[in-house]
């Protein structure tokens, strides 16, 4: 199974650090939950995975199966199997769903193989309807804009049914609850739930315990001050929705600086 390693990193933004020497390990078939206060630095580290310019890495590496993703670009790591769902996903009017799948299907297949010709209409129209039937999601869907006009619980649907398409190794979830309701929530982790399994490794950002009601984890790491303080099982989530993160603060510091408030 292939490994997604994330090795003493440091991150900074705007010449400010932000990732002090982050260390996780997630293989194919495991779920991870990430959780901490506002501030330490989950975007952050979800931004720096798939490489954002303005994330800038100064010491350690991010691997899959030992291959660097360090000077590789946004499309490049995605090719090798890291995928990120947004917290906020961007609307791009008079672009279809469909359309955008599309291309990006196209490209994977292309980057993996270089005489691939893309994806015939026809084949195309069958695996999205396909996918949309594992989701549970109306074929309309795929016929409207991207993101626009989208509720909340759409739009990140419509990112789990972009997983489905492109089918990566490895998926973080940077706090896919947010702005959800309960009803969403539930549909939006059966999703992930569906499309998870021994291939897919699974990186769930989140503050709280509510949607690891959903998708279980197998592991839960707390991050605090931009690195990872504690990890356990599904139990340390249930403490920190019982006791909050007083305890985290006292135990690990009082919050110094930290320039992701202000992102």
């Amino acid at each position: 199974m292939a490994e997604l390693r994330i090795n003493d990193l440091h991150v900074e933004v705007a010449g400010k650090e932000i990732i002090r020497g982050f260390n996780l390990s997630v293989k194919q078939g495991e779920v991870h939950a990430l959780m901490g206060p506002n501030g330490t630095g989950k975007s952050t580290l979800a931004y720096a995975l798939m490489g954002h310019p303005r994330y800038v890495i100064t010491q350690g590496d991010i691997s899959i199966n030992g291959q660097s993703l360090l000077g590789l670009s946004t499309d490049e790591r995605s090719h090798l199997g890291l995928f990120l769902a947004f917290q906020y996903p961007v609307a791009i009017p008079g672009v279809t769903l469909a359309n955008f799948l599309r291309v990006a299907v196209n490209a994977k297949n292309r980057a993996l193989n270089g005489d691939e010709k893309g994806i015939s209409i026809v084949k195309f129209r069958k695996l999205l309807k396909n996918k949309m039937d594992l989701l549970r999601m109306d074929h309309s869907f795929g016929g409207r804009y991207l993101n626009e006009g989208f509720s909340g619980g759409e739009k990140k649907r419509a990112e789990i049914l972009q997983m489905a398409m492109l089918e990566p190794r490895f998926a973080v979830l940077d706090e896919t609850d947010s702005g959800l309701d309960i009803d969403a929530l539930r549909i939006v982790s059966e999703g992930v739930n569906t499309l998870g399994g021994d291939h897919l490794g699974v990186l769930v950002i989140t503050h709280y315990q509510r949607m690891l009601n959903y998708i279980k984890p197998d592991f839960v790491h707390i991050m605090f001050e931009g690195c990872i303080v504690e990890s356990g099982g599904a139990e340390m989530a249930l403490k920190l929705e019982e006791n909050g993160y007083d305890w985290v603060r006292e135990k690990h510091g009082t919050g110094g600086d930290s320039a992701e408030k202000a992102l």
